[in-house]
């Protein structure tokens, strides 16, 4: 069924940096003309593309941040048409809770719903095994319940997010904390990856400059890597290990599909087994459906 894509119009308001500029091929004539799309642009294209696999009478874990709130919108949006029926959300912050509540989509828990069907949801790095850095817009936690319990986690991203190994853009690896004795942990998990270039710092609110505070009502440390951080789950293990740490926002074996929106296309990565399959698209499979 071919499926109906937005018109991406670009605005006067969008910088260079975040345009990228592509030809599409022409389906008929008259030909297309260029078309400019943002990086808000790729992420939709990648966040539509992952809700063709949801299907009515599913449990869908709804994720968190500007990547997921596109499926989430798209969801309901075929909700409303009639497209989908039966479906039930799990909200993996208050936020995405919230969003969902305004555009009517029905809603549930793990407690009622223990295991989902689907979680879409977005990521701050992305490794070539599919591994994952999420957490950077705060909800790791409930994230990592819901798609931990997921059959099926479709992650959605722009191009700019693959990383050749985790920690790889040098941005903040988040860690999860209890608010009790901040400042111990914080040297604590500094101190286990001392050779490995690793600086830490208590997130903060970027406006009010207050202690940052999750919705389970604890801080968040984020760690900055200058080298490798090595085998993931020596790493992992060795947060999980510290007494005061809730959880880390290394995302390890989880994905089973990564959708990567980028200037040529989309392409969908896909575990079978222990092999990776990849398939791509270009823009004019998008003009005209899958």
């Amino acid at each position: 069924m071919a499926v109906a894509y937005p018109h991406f119009v670009v605005s006067e308001t969008h910088t260079p940096v975040e345009q990228t500029k592509l030809m599409v091929p022409p389906a008929a004539s008259p030909p297309c003309p260029a078309v400019t799309l943002t990086q808000d642009d790729l992420k939709k294209i990648a966040a539509y593309k992952a809700v063709e696999h949801v299907k009515s009478g599913m449990v869908v874990g709804l994720g968190t941040g500007s990547t997921a709130k596109h499926a989430v919108d798209r969801i309901a949006q075929l909700l409303q048409q009639g497209k989908l029926k039966d479906i039930v959300g799990i909200a993996t912050s208050m936020k995405t809770y919230e969003q969902a509540v305004s555009l009517g989509i029905p809603l549930s828990d793990l407690d009622s719903h223990p295991t989902v069907d689907l979680a879409i949801d977005g990521a701050d790095e992305v490794d070539p095994g599919l591994n994952l850095v999420k957490g950077r817009g705060g909800s790791l936690l409930r994230e990592k319940m819901i798609e931990s319990a997921s059959k099926k986690f479709i992650v959605i991203v722009d191009e700019s997010k693959l990383v050749n190994h985790i920690g790889g853009s040098k941005l903040a690896m988040p860690v999860e904390i209890i608010p009790f004795c901040w400042n111990h942990s914080l040297k604590r998990l500094v101190g286990l990856f001392a050779d490995k270039g690793c600086l830490g710092e208590l997130r903060k609110c970027s406006e009010s400059g207050k202690i940052y505070v999750t919705d389970n009502g604890n801080y968040i440390i984020d760690l900055y890597f200058e080298n490798d951080i090595g085998d993931l789950n020596e790493a992992s293990d060795a947060i999980l290990r510290l007494p005061g740490i809730v959880e880390h926002g290394m995302f390890i074996g989880l994905a089973t599909s990564v959708i990567v929106a980028g200037v040529n296309g989309v392409t969908v990565k896909t575990k079978v087994g222990s092999e990776l399959e990849v398939d791509s698209f270009s823009y004019n499979d998008l003009r005209n459906g899958f």
